[in-house]
């Protein structure tokens, strides 16, 4: 039996199915992971956005409901309460921000204190923890245990006790011509007011500059020429005798403002709180045992037999470790010392155990006086994310710096 035949459609019509309709055509774009992962995160910004805004919004309306004024408009009336201890002038005339702008300053100065401390101990210790003698190696590991497992905030507690249990200024107990260890503080001599030191100063920071450029010249020379500076011996030169000329061409000031017990206290030369050295011997005693063990790994990741190369070649340690050991090492270190900083510069915020007077010691004063919690705690995380931030980026930078860097 012939089969009927087929009606031929015309070419211009096509069956519904090969013409892709606009909802087909949308279903294959979300296929693409690239617009679905757009879509997710658009869609989730958007659910944070709208959180954050009834967050917000329900706040307020909770503070107006009690009567609570809301704003920063408070930080410009006067703050009315001293500052002990302070790096730049206030009274109590002076505005609430300016109180903040007071214990941020010291927040950043003992920060800054305690990065060097923590730094110069932790290097020390990691260096001699990985020593060949057997009693170096253990009493250095026996620091590590003893201050990383001690809670910071009581070996803040515990200085600021030891320190308080010193004699007082009229028995003092005397350092010979550097000053006095009392429970007032340490009180040392300082240079008096001269413009020589002001010159003496500037010349040392230019000898600094200098010895950078030089051991960045030593450095190309070596790479693409082949030849070596004795950089060390310049960087000395520079450092010493820079400054030492210009002391001594400015009028070689060498008077001295010595401390002198008057009344309760020393007056004059320079005294550190004990506050602040409570404050600054915890957190940078703490950090040490970390940064210990850190430099301890990076020295420990370097092949051994680099090391029996260099002793072959007659290498001393000092040079082993200068110019072997430390510049691989840094690679390994730098990352986790990073960490290291930031965590030392948010300890810093455990000073109001001991009522010295940094950032979240004076905010917490603000917050009693004034009932402005929410906007006081909204610029402490501010200020702690801002530096921990400007930390993490500059050691990035060293990071880079000191990073073995691939042909």
């Amino acid at each position: 039996m012939k089969s009927p035949d087929k009606t031929l459609l015309p070419t211009s019509a096509t069956p519904w199915s090969e013409t892709p309709s606009h909802s087909h055509r949308l279903l294959n774009a979300f296929d693409s992971k690239s617009l679905r992962a757009w879509i997710y995160q658009c869609l989730l910004g958007l659910l944070i956005v709208t959180f954050s805004y009834w967050l917000y919004a329900n706040v307020v309306e909770n503070l107006r409901s009690q009567n609570i004024a809301t704003g920063f408009g408070f930080l410009d009336h006067t703050a009315q309460f001293e500052i002990g201890e302070k790096l730049i002038a206030f009274t109590p005339r002076d505005s609430y921000l300016r109180a903040l702008g007071v214990g941020l300053l010291n927040t950043l100065y003992v920060t800054l204190c305690g990065i060097v401390l923590a730094t110069l101990l932790g290097f020390s210790v990691g260096i001699a923890r990985v020593s060949r003698n057997w009693l170096l190696a253990r009493l250095a590991g026996g620091y590590i245990e003893m201050m990383r497992n001690i809670p910071v905030i009581l070996q803040v507690i515990f200085w600021s006790v030891v320190i308080r249990n010193l004699p007082s200024p009229r028995d003092a107990i005397e350092l010979g011509s550097l000053g006095f260890l009392t429970n007032r503080g340490l009180s040392f001599s300082i240079p008096a007011a001269h413009h020589g030191w002001l010159w003496t100063g500037i010349a040392l920071l230019a000898a600094v500059l200098i010895s950078l450029i030089l051991n960045r010249v030593a450095r190309y020379l070596r790479e693409n020429a082949g030849r070596s500076l004795p950089t060390g011996r310049l960087t000395l030169l520079a450092l010493i005798g820079l400054p030492l000329l210009v002391w001594w061409l400015s009028g070689a000031p060498a008077e001295l403002d010595r401390p002198i017990l008057r009344g309760f206290n020393f007056r004059g030369g320079f005294t550190v709180s004990p506050e602040f050295t409570a404050l600054l011997l915890g957190i940078a005693l703490y950090s040490s045992a970390f940064i210990a063990e850190i430099v301890r790994a990076g020295i420990q990741s370097i092949p051994k037999c680099q090391l029996e190369a260099a002793r072959a070649l007659s290498f001393s340690p000092w040079h082993m470790m200068r110019h072997i050991i430390i510049p691989q090492a840094m690679r390994v270190i730098v990352p986790p010392l990073t960490s290291q900083y930031v965590s030392l510069s948010k300890n810093s915020s455990i000073a109001v155990v001991v009522g010295y007077p940094e950032l979240a010691n004076i905010s917490n004063t603000l917050m009693n006086q004034t009932g402005q919690a929410l906007e006081v705690i909204a610029i402490m995380m501010v200020v702690y994310l801002t530096v921990s931030i400007v930390t993490s980026l500059l050691m990035n930078l060293f990071n880079r710096a000191v990073a073995i860097k691939e042909r």
